[in-house]
C-alpha cells in the first residue's frame, strides 16, 4: 500500500500544477514546512567519481534522484 501512496500524491500534485493551479496541500493532508530549511551538507561523487559537494551547486538548479526498491 505504501509504494501506491507516494506516486499518488506525486500524480496529484502534478496534474495541479499542469493545470495551472496551486496544489491543495490541505486537501492531500500535507502541510509546507515554513520557514523552509536549508537543505543538510553533503558530499556525493558525480558521474566521474569526484567529490562534489552541495555547496558547491549554491545558485544552481539541483535535481536530486533517490531510487530504491523493497
Amino acid at each position: 500500500m505504501k509504494r501506491f501512496v507516494v506516486p499518488a500524491v506525486a500524480l496529484a500534485l502534478l496534474a495541479g500544477s499542469v493545470a495551472g493551479a496551486a496544489p491543495n496541500f490541505a486537501e492531500l493532508g500535507l502541510q509546507p514546512i515554513t520557514p523552509p530549511k536549508p537543505a543538510h551538507e553533503f558530499t556525493l561523487p558525480d558521474v566521474e567519481g569526484k567529490p562534489t559537494s552541495l555547496a558547491a551547486l549554491r545558485g544552481k538548479v539541483v535535481l536530486l534522484f533517490f531510487w530504491a526498491t523493497w
